[in-house]
């Protein structure tokens, strides 16, 4: 669920193969920022959801 939410929410951030290979810094940043609100999802649905 975490690796397919992260994939889906980088190809409609426009994040890229390109992206990384033009600008790694921005490029870990996005990804970064991505896994993070990828995780709260995650945890809000299966850890924290009664």
């Amino acid at each position: 669920m975490f690796l397919r939410l992260v994939k889906q929410m980088a190809e409609c951030e426009g994040v890229t193969k390109q992206l990384k290979a033009e600008n790694q810094m921005e490029w870990v940043g996005r990804m970064n920022n991505i896994r993070s609100r990828a995780m709260e999802i995650v945890n809000a649905e299966l850890i924290f959801k009664r």
